[in-house]
């Protein structure tokens, strides 16, 4: 029998026979499978939802001056009184989650409740016209799967529960695009800005699950399609520096106009937007539902339709389509409803390339508009790597290879010369504050 203990022992801790890291492994494992079952599903509402808003404004596009400021109106308070915590994109709250050590908080965060929440209000969102995408909100609610399906699992420790949460988001940004090595991306550059050696191993196996998922039920699809153009070398090249310098300077300007009434406006605009959260999100719902007029409904949305087709080699888009999106997703994202910009942010950079396009008429305007693409995201972002390895994997585009990454990294220098901080590092800081003061006030006060 005292042969036997120290066997036990041994075997209990060796990688292959230890209980605990068995455990560790389905759960990364089966929330991976999870996570992509959820975003395929969240996907295809998606679609129904803005077939649903089509279907009811087209034939009476003025509808869409109620529907809009209604329906933001609505999801903002459905956010504050049924479901805090499921506001924004998603992502700053995961980073949040990221390097909080007090689980009450991440709870707070990262829950199914939360997740049931994100999915319904950014589906709301895209009913009533927001030019919001999924793909953020996906980041957050598989990182509430993984952490829920931890808990289920009695897997308390620390490094444990942050490793979920990664691999949760990272598997989110897989299945959302389909893009496994973007999602191993975002993982390292974006969410944890590194990668501990303890969770690197489950992180990638988690997306490779994730990814076999999506492959099983949604067959092997490139997110806008495979397209075969490439950049001569010469002056065509002229196009990377011009997109990299317009783009970065687009998406710069975008993310600090977010962080600076994120911070809060000075004065009574100020002060009238803290007052009054929802009469506000009915006033950008109204100006989303003039830009949707402006542009014969094209801004509505996420975007996904105008960017496929124009890179596609369809420019049939109304004139100045780029900025028109690019204001309707300022009013959609400052209104404070749940829902994403990676959609819509792709959308805008895609027309703007199209746009740039026409001063090159010796180019490629495919070509173009993927440089234009990959420019206005890395500097909405700024996150050069996962923005030239996201607009890659969507495209199953290797001659564009070189071109895209130096556009890729050109614009985030651009896009820092007007936005100092990332976006959602500096979002996820305010969380952190805006969570640890909600705490400190709702923790009970010892008795005099």
């Amino acid at each position: 029998m005292r042969l036997d203990r120290p066997l036990f022992r041994l075997l209990r801790r060796m990688p292959l026979t230890s209980p605990r890291l068995w455990m560790r492994r389905i759960a990364f494992w089966l929330g991976a499978i999870l996570v992509a079952l959820m975003a395929i599903g969240f996907a295809d509402l998606a679609d129904l939802a803005q077939a649903a808003f089509t279907h009811v404004t087209t034939p009476r596009p003025w509808l869409v001056l109620i529907v809009a400021p209604a329906g933001l109106a609505l999801a903002v308070w459905l956010t504050r009184r049924v479901f805090p915590g499921a506001q924004g994109s998603g992502i700053p709250q995961v980073m949040a989650a990221l390097h909080m050590t007090d689980l009450s908080q991440v709870a707070r965060v990262l829950s199914l409740r939360v997740a049931v929440g994100k999915v319904i209000l950014t589906l709301l969102g895209l009913a009533s016209g927001a030019s919001v995408g999924r793909e953020g909100p996906t980041v957050q609610i598989g990182a509430s799967i993984m952490r829920a399906l931890g808990h289920a699992l009695r897997l308390p420790r620390l490094e444990t529960q942050r490793g979920l949460v990664l691999a949760g988001g990272a598997a989110g940004v897989a299945a959302a695009f389909n893009t496994p090595l973007a999602g191993i991306v975002f993982a390292i550059e974006e969410l944890s800005h590194s990668f501990e050696s303890r969770t690197s191993g489950m992180v990638f196996s988690a997306v490779i699950f994730g990814g076999i998922t999506t492959l099983a039920l949604s067959g092997n699809y490139t997110y806008f399609g495979v397209t075969s153009v490439s950049l001569p070398l010469g002056t065509s090249w002229m196009a990377v520096v011009v997109c990299a310098l317009v783009g970065g300077l687009f998406g710069g300007c975008f993310s600090q106009v977010l962080l600076t009434v994120a911070k809060g406006l000075p004065g009574r605009a100020g002060a009238w937007i803290k007052a009054h959260p929802i009469a506000f999100a009915a006033l950008c719902g109204l100006v989303i539902a003039v830009l949707g007029l402006a542009s014969h409904g094209a801004t509505y949305g996420t975007g996904y339709a105008q960017a496929r087709v124009l890179v596609e080699g369809d420019s049939r888009l109304p004139a100045g389509f780029f900025l028109l999106k690019f204001l309707a997703t300022i009013a959609s994202y400052l209104s404070g409803i749940p829902g994403g910009i990676f959609a819509p942010s792709l959308s805008v950079g895609a027309s703007l390339g199209s746009w740039l396009a026409h001063f090159f008429p010796h180019t490629p305007a495919r070509a173009i508009v993927l440089l234009g693409m990959v420019a206005y995201f890395s500097g909405v972002v700024q996150a050069p790597i996962t923005a030239f390895v996201i607009v890659l994997e969507m495209t199953a585009n290797q001659q564009m290879t070189i071109p895209i990454m130096a556009t890729s990294m050109l614009a985030f220098a651009v896009s820092r010369l007007v936005c100092r901080r990332p976006l959602y590092g500096t979002l996820a800081r305010r969380f952190m504050i805006e969570t640890a003061h909600t705490a400190v006030e709702t923790k009970p006060q010892p008795r005099p």
